[in-house]
């Protein structure tokens, strides 16, 4: 580790199943059962699934067909993003217990900077056990926690020990702990890029690490620079509270195939509305409007325009996306229609940091974790 290199103190904080386990709070006979969130109906997809469920192999993204096949007893229930959003709210209080520097990645899970925290104590495995031990009793639920010097390893260690556990990789230990790793457990590292990286005989943490930078950028272009500097334990992004988002959609699935435009711009109007309300409700506009296609056979396809202007009407992004939809023949008969605004102009309103997000924290390797 080059010792001249910012040292934090990060948590990774992420809810065990948490869909399920709201689900499983709020109805009590659902305890020790194998729920699935979303994923009823002919062409439902799961949004998750309780840990009973997943001994089956039931996953997030299966479609509800399959995962009944896989679990006969599978009990399918509803999403209810208000009750989850109402939830996380109650965690995220917890979280500003303890640092104003916390970054939400979603409505479960977040990173923490604890350097330098209001509760003064200077083990950050200390601070993650009793942010855990909080939501637990005052909420009702489990998550599980990663420590460690930067955000990636943070997150990677959060798994470690799912559910209800957490796991610290102290500065002294992160060279190791990223040379045994298997490459599946990089963030950032999907299924496809994990296939190539197999052909090319990198199979751990190590491997990847044995690799020039030239070659990492010859063989997987921008990312390379990425997966060459993480496997050093170079990570040096801060955790920024004011996270800007950078894109807002919304999407239908729908029960039949859909092969007229007719009828697809019907649903269109539906999508727009809702994006609309989303821009509205957020107070951000956007520049480039997407249109997301799924077809029949699941291939997917994007088409997108940005406008001169920022915009947040429905009336204009729904017209956008009507030329978008026909700028070009549909492959097929379409199962999925979606639209996203992107571009956004949160620039223009994003606060300005902090003293204490300004300050670089350098320190010794030494120090509690």
């Amino acid at each position: 580790m080059p010792n001249d290199l910012p040292i934090r103190k990060i948590i990774h904080v992420d809810m065990d199943a948490f869909y399920a386990s709201v689900a499983q709070m709020d109805n009590p006979d659902l305890k020790g059962k194998p729920i699935a969130v979303g994923g009823g109906g002919a062409r439902g997809v799961i949004s998750a699934a309780s840990y009973e469920a997943r001994k089956f192999g039931v996953k997030s993204a299966m479609s509800g067909r399959l995962a009944i096949k896989l679990c006969p007893d599978l009990i399918f229930v509803r999403t209810d993003f208000a009750r989850y959003t109402e939830i996380s709210k109650k965690v995220r209080r917890i979280f500003y217990d303890y640092t104003d520097l916390v970054e939400p990645l979603s409505l479960d899970e977040a990173y923490l900077d604890v350097t330098e925290n209001k509760k003064g104590n200077p083990s950050a495995s200390l601070i993650a056990q009793e942010i855990r031990a909080r939501i637990f009793n005052e909420v009702g639920l489990t998550a599980s926690a990663g420590i460690s010097i930067n955000k990636f390893i943070a997150k990677v260690a959060s798994d470690y020990n799912k559910p209800n556990g957490q796991k610290t990789v102290n500065p002294e230990e992160v060279l190791q702990f990223l040379e045994d790793l298997d490459i599946r457990k990089f963030y950032g590292v999907g299924k496809v890029t994990a296939e190539k990286m197999y052909q090319k005989g990198i199979f751990t943490g190590k491997d990847l690490k044995s690799k020039s930078l030239e070659y990492l950028d010859e063989n997987f272009g921008k990312s390379g620079r990425y997966y060459y500097y993480v496997v050093r334990g170079i990570h040096n992004s801060e955790v920024k509270p004011n996270r800007i988002r950078k894109s807002l959609a919304a999407e239908r699935t729908f029960s039949e195939n859909l092969s007229s435009e007719i009828f697809m711009l019907e649903k269109l109007d539906h999508i727009a509305e809702e994006v609309a309300k989303r821009l509205h409700k957020s107070n951000v506009a956007g520049k480039t409007v997407t249109l997301k296609i799924k077809y029949s056979d699941f291939t997917l396809q994007t088409r997108s325009k940005t406008l001169p202007y920022f915009v947040s009407d429905k009336s204009i992004i729904l017209e956008t996306t009507k030329d978008l939809l026909y700028q070009e023949k549909l492959n097929n008969s379409v199962r999925l229609l979606g639209i996203s605004l992107s571009n956004l102009n949160t620039d223009a309103n994003k606060p300005k940091p902090s003293k204490q997000e300004k300050k670089s924290v350098s320190v010794q390797l030494k120090f509690d974790f």
